[in-house]
């Protein structure tokens, strides 16, 4: 395994991890907040890292990396809307990444996929 995509999925199973916690706590809490900036943190190493895994677009950029830009948007815009104390926007944007996520990783195991193949070649 390459190491960019090592640190993308490790990044990316702990972002999964933590966002169900960071969303299962009591919002605006300090704990909340500091799991809320890792999380934040870790979604960063996932999005930029994937600017270097090409194997869907052969050696260049696919769809799938408008989902990356669009995830960098939107941390973006949910700080920023936090730190404007609009709250339910912010919500919107947290929990919209995070569906992103999931997303992304269960279309990360479809057949042919890296982490699909990875995973066959592991157990078999």
């Amino acid at each position: 395994m390459q190491p960019i995509f090592a640190l993308h999925l490790a990044a990316a199973l702990l972002a999964l991890l933590l966002g169900v916690v960071v969303l299962s706590l009591t919002k605006g809490t300090k704990l909340h907040k500091a799991l809320g900036r890792t999380w934040v943190a870790l979604m960063l190493v996932v999005a930029i890292s994937s600017f270097w895994i090409v194997e869907i677009g052969k050696g260049s950029f696919s769809v799938i990396h408008l989902l990356s830009a669009w995830t960098l948007i939107s941390l973006a815009l949910a700080i920023w809307f936090i730190r404007c104390g609009n709250v339910r926007a912010h919500k919107g944007f947290m929990v919209g990444t995070f569906l992103g996520l999931a997303g992304a990783g269960l279309g990360a195991l479809a057949p042919g996929r890296a982490l699909s193949t990875f995973l066959v070649a592991l157990v078999g």
